[in-house]
């Protein structure tokens, strides 16, 4: 387990590095001053921007700019907002507290309602249910998110109005930011009013959480039922079953822990699709996270924010990946003897 886990996070560590070698590249191909584009101090600044020259080897080889980037990046300098001039690290970290919070709750709803689901059409093989529960979560599964999120948006907050359309507060409660994620804040903070702010927030995230959860729980739910049918086709099964085990013992005891393998290998690739879906849907619920931020960003040419945005999201999604890979192997020691050929 310890050769597998040095591997992985050898691995990690040097995809980030060439990850900070893609951003570093990207501030020459981005128009403009590239010492701009990688600090957000302008020319214009004369005195400043001869600061950066100097801080950041500009005045030497490509070689030493990477290398004083390197530097500045891994200490959090990660310059500052061409439109606010504002720290771009200080304010990437509140924005990503509020997509961990949409993320984390959509993923835990995407298990309780995809294993449960998966397990049922395993047991109903064939039958009018297993028809329609996977139609459902095949037709679920195509719908893009932005159109649900609409289609919810309209059914829910104009039609129905049972939850506000965007936002992720009433700003009447005045509750300061502290790590982003609007529970945990009011938990924080000192508000007298906290029971009512905590049931208005969750009123606001309960309609996002639902759209974002929907695509991983239906993938969640296909990978849940095959595997139970493939594992319960196993001698194994058959034998407990000669010996006259109850079925709630052959299937919780037996068939479920193997059953789980390929779900627990799939979670981080569930994961990375619902990063990229929840970009789209923080634009559309106007939701105060890294999606949003890093949208905005395109649009006003704001390459440092953009350079932050695209390294944070892409770095959580690797480190995600590392963290059920590894914790796969650890649940599952057969898959580091299959990588090793040991018997």
């Amino acid at each position: 387990m310890i050769r597998y886990s040095f591997r992985r996070l050898a691995l990690l560590v040097v995809t980030l590095w060439l990850l900070t070698v893609f951003l570093f590249a990207l501030n020459y191909f981005f128009p403009g001053d590239p010492l701009t584009n990688m600090s957000g101090v302008r020319a214009s600044n004369p005195e400043a921007y001869q600061q950066q020259v100097v801080a950041r080897n500009f005045d030497q080889s490509i070689v030493m700019q990477y290398v004083s980037f390197l530097g500045h990046f891994t200490r959090g300098d990660w310059g500052q907002s061409l439109t606010t001039q504002r720290d771009v690290f200080a304010d990437l970290m509140p924005l990503l507290g509020a997509t961990l919070e949409l993320s984390l709750l959509a993923m835990i709803l995407a298990m309780v309602l995809g294993a449960p689901l998966g397990l049922y059409a395993a047991g109903q093989q064939r039958g009018a249910m297993d028809r329609v529960v996977m139609g459902i979560s095949l037709s679920a599964y195509s719908i893009p998110v932005f159109w649900l999120a609409q289609l919810f948006i309209l059914l829910f907050a104009v039609k129905l109005g049972w939850t506000p359309i965007s936002g992720q507060l009433n700003p009447l409660f005045n509750i300061d930011v502290r790590t982003g994620a609007i529970l945990i804040d009011i938990l924080l903070s000192d508000t007298p009013y906290k029971k009512a702010a905590i049931a208005d927030a969750i009123n606001h995230l309960w309609l996002p959480v639902i759209v974002l959860a929907i695509m991983p729980a239906t993938m969640l739910l296909r990978v849940m039922r095959n595997s139970m049918l493939e594992v319960l086709q196993q001698n194994y099964i058959r034998a407990a079953r000669a010996r006259g085990l109850s079925e709630s013992r052959i299937l919780w005891l037996h068939a479920l822990p193997n059953a789980m393998q390929p779900v627990v290998r799939q979670l981080g690739l569930m994961f990375s699709i619902l990063m990229s879906n929840i970009i789209v849907l923080e634009v559309i619920f106007n939701w105060p996270g890294m999606g949003s931020w890093l949208v905005k960003s395109i649009y006003e040419r704001d390459y440092p924010v953009m350079q932050g945005g695209l390294f944070t999201i892409a770095a959580l999604i690797l480190l995600v990946n590392v963290l059920v890979e590894l914790f796969h192997a650890w649940r599952y020691p057969q898959v580091r003897k299959e990588l090793y050929a040991e018997h």
